[in-house]
């Protein structure tokens, strides 16, 4: 702690809520008499070095905006009135105990769904309580295939028996000036434009470091970006077809033999399998499937296999590709072939810091912190584990899409009450959301966690808790490197982190004691392995780098850093990075990566086409909103303003539309209000738009619930739809719309 004027600086992480995002950026937080006065960005933390961004800096409006949720509430009238008055934390915990022990006795600990979105330290909390209280449906519902970061998980966990990420120097305290670092010659950036963001694990900013280093870009996105306008080669491809990118590349590698012939005779199993799929992908034929010119693909490829060490960088549109685990295969299969694998400079193994959990992402991990026996109980009643073995045999995500399917039709059991954390199902998460909508009012119970009003608090909520920010709150972070802690500095009404909420809950809930007397103990039992203590990390970083070894780069395969029995190789099978994947073999999916044409395009369905002529792509990244957060904050709101619409000049002059008016994206399912944008960052047969829209100023109260149904586009997305696997699949980048125009009485009278 510093001290100056009377104002004391604690430096601690981000991680939600009031930034968004899943952070991991040390702050210094300015404190008054009490008060956040300011926030500026910790220049001694090797996270982001100083940087901060907009929601970080406009953290103060966020903090004690006047409609914030700052005392428990009550619902007191019906559903969707948005009528609710504030109780004690006492009667607050006492109702949700009770409604829940009901459910609990009536049907089983399963008929309640534990709901959670993305941001703030969730995962480690919503599990925690989950499994105390005895229910095995955890998920992201309305996620469709739960798109969104597990696909990728899950297919680098089945081949390679590890994740894997882009080595920006990350696992180095020294970071650039590590003398062990080489900067990767070239970086596929695909499916993202990292710099507004700060993606899974990964601060978007790093890749911009790398390119001052003389990192050459490759990117691959259907929009011009930032990044792809400073790209040596930018693959324009056609929404959904990535997969059949990758095998293209594949082909074009393997087919001049520009692969790393050493590495994949000696660490890689299936070569030859996968050498006569790609044979099935050749330029030609990719080229025709992408819309990417074959010269541009051939001269991506050789570039990428010949400037080693290269690393790839991508992001959610390949989740949400309609086969997303076998695109995210195909992908890797890219860095494996070419040999770089946990090497300076390439894509590394990524490991939670000292092998502290912080959310728990594999079986592994789950059995770990609970024990087989009861993943294995838990795994009898989860959804979706039946139906798809990936969902049982990788993580314990129950499946999101048979879930709300459940809700409606009752079987094999009921589901009537739900815990909703970090988690705007309605105006930010849910494809298809008027069906996930219908489907959650049908509950007997809801719970949810939040900071603010929003639309799914007002149409769903019998209880309201209010959460804490990241300056109001104690947490812990190991999510690859470094591991951090969070830790509290202010108190804003009677607000309480999700850990204090779960914990309290889990205490009430659980069939047994707890052995921690509260979260911090809790922590420290999870530090411990890191020889350390809550209180020390708070004090002496608040952040702490791995050691060499098993949970530090580089090529641990050799050393024998990576498998249980202490031999090299990895942790898979056959000991070898699988390119056929014995995993998949064993779930019953195809141990090869293929290409599947998106459900909906000019391919599959012409006609629907014909009548729906352009590709919405949605879900790119603001700097000023975190998803479906942030649009009350009045410097985030001003930057933009409203939610617009990208539309080629002559898409726009084709249906006949000018810069800045209002129109309607329109399809079969229903129509949304856009504000049209023209724009040379988008094809002209596609169109992109910003996602989670609804409008805090307007009513809360149904049937406006905050004017969600005129705003929020994923009304037009298909669901509940999912690859074969269960994981991936959801269709956000490839739904067919088409343009119209709003009659100008409905835009005078709102």
């Amino acid at each position: 702690m510093i001290q100056n004027d009377n104002v004391d600086v604690f430096r601690t992480l981000t991680w939600s809520a009031g930034a968004g995002c899943h952070g991991g950026c040390g702050q210094k937080l300015y404190v008054k008499e009490g008060k956040l006065v300011m926030v500026e960005g910790d220049e001694n933390n090797p996270w982001n070095q100083g940087r901060a961004c907009p929601r970080v800096l406009a953290l103060k409006q966020y903090v004690y905006h006047p409609d914030r949720i700052t005392t428990p509430l009550k619902r007191v009238g019906s559903r969707g009135e948005g009528k609710f008055e504030p109780i004690s934390w006492e009667e607050a915990f006492d109702t949700c105990e009770s409604k829940m022990r009901e459910i609990r006795e009536k049907h089983g600990a399963e008929s309640v769904i534990f709901a959670q979105g993305t941001g703030r330290d969730v995962g480690g909390p919503i599990s925690f309580l989950a499994y105390n209280y005895g229910s095995p449906n955890w998920c992201q519902l309305g996620l469709s295939g739960q798109s969104c970061y597990t696909p990728r998980l899950g297919a680098m966990k089945a081949s390679t028996g590890e994740f894997a990420v882009l080595d920006a120097s990350q696992f180095s305290e020294k970071r650039y000036e590590d003398p062990e670092w080489r900067p990767p010659k070239t970086i596929i950036v695909w499916g993202q434009n990292p710099p507004p963001t700060c993606p899974d694990g990964f601060f978007g900013h790093w890749v911009v470091d790398c390119m001052q280093r003389g990192s050459r870009i490759i990117s691959i996105d259907p929009r011009n970006t930032w990044m792809s306008t400073r790209a040596k080669y930018h693959l324009q491809l056609r929404p959904g077809t990535d997969g059949a990118l990758a095998l293209g590349m594949l082909n074009i590698i393997i087919r001049e033999e520009l692969y790393d012939k050493e590495f994949v005779e000696k660490w890689t199993y299936g070569f030859d399998k996968l050498s006569e799929r790609v044979k099935e992908y050749p330029v030609e034929k990719v080229s025709r499937i992408t819309w990417v010119p074959e010269q541009t693909i051939v001269d991506a490829a050789r570039l990428y296999a010949t400037s080693k060490p290269s690393a790839i960088q991508w992001g959610v549109p390949i989740d949400m590709c309609p086969q997303g685990t076998s695109v995210a295969q195909a992908i890797s299969h890219l860095w494996t072939v070419t040999g770089n694998i946990d090497i300076p400079g390439g894509n590394v193994i990524a490991r939670p810091a000292f092998g502290v959990t912080t959310y728990p992402y594999t079986t592994e991990e789950l059995v770990g912190l609970y024990g087989q026996d009861l993943v294995d109980r838990l795994n009898e009643k989860r959804i979706g584990c039946d139906t798809y073995p990936m969902v049982k045999g990788f993580r314990g995500w129950a499946q999101p899409d048979m879930a709300i399917d459940q809700i409606n039709s009752g079987k094999p059991y009921p589901v009537t009450g739900a815990w909703i954390q970090t988690a705007n199902i309605l105006g930010g998460q849910a494809a298809r959301a008027r069906f996930h909508y219908e489907a959650l009012k049908k509950l007997d119970f809801v719970a949810v966690v939040d900071l603010f009003h929003n639309p799914t608090t007002m149409a769903l909520a019998d209880i309201v808790l209010p959460a804490a920010t990241f300056a109001e709150k104690d947490s812990f972070r190991s999510w690859w490197a470094p591991m951090g802690v969070i830790h509290k500095k202010i108190q804003v009404g009677e607000c309480k982190s999700d850990w204090e909420i779960n914990f309290e809950m889990a205490r009430r809930l659980s069939d047994k004691k707890l052995k921690w007397n509260n979260p911090k103990e809790l922590f420290d039992e999870r530090l411990s392995v890191a020889g350390t203590t809550f209180d020390e990390m708070s004090k002496n970083g608040p952040w702490k780098m791995p050691e060499d070894g098993p949970f530090k780069p580089y090529r641990r395969h050799e050393r024998g850093l990576l498998r249980r029995d202490g031999k090299p190789g990895f942790e898979t099978e056959t000991g070898k990075v699988e390119l056929y994947c014995k995993a998949y073999e064993g779930w019953g999916l195809d141990p090869l990566p293929y290409y599947h044409e998106p459900p909906q395009s000019p391919v599959s369905t012409p006609e629907l086409f014909e009548k729906y002529p352009l590709i919405m792509i949605t879900g790119a990244r603001s700097s000023m909103f975190f998803h479906s957060e942030h649009r009350m904050i009045p410097w985030l709101r001003e930057k933009n303003p409203d939610p617009y619409v990208e539309v080629h000049p002559r898409t726009a002059e084709k249906f006949g539309v000018y810069d800045g008016e209002w129109i309607y994206l329109e399809n079969d399912m229903g129509r949304v209000k856009r504000k049209v944008r023209i724009s040379l960052r988008v094809h002209p047969e596609m169109v992109h738009t910003l996602h989670s829209w609804w409008m805090p100023e307007e009513k809360g109260r149904e049937p406006d619930l905050f004017g969600v149904w005129d705003y929020q586009i994923n009304q037009l997305v298909p669901g509940p739809q999912h690859s074969d696997s269960g994981f991936g699949g959801g269709q956000y980048k490839t739904t067919l719309v088409k343009i119209s125009r709003i009659d100008r009485r409905e835009v005078d009278n709102g």
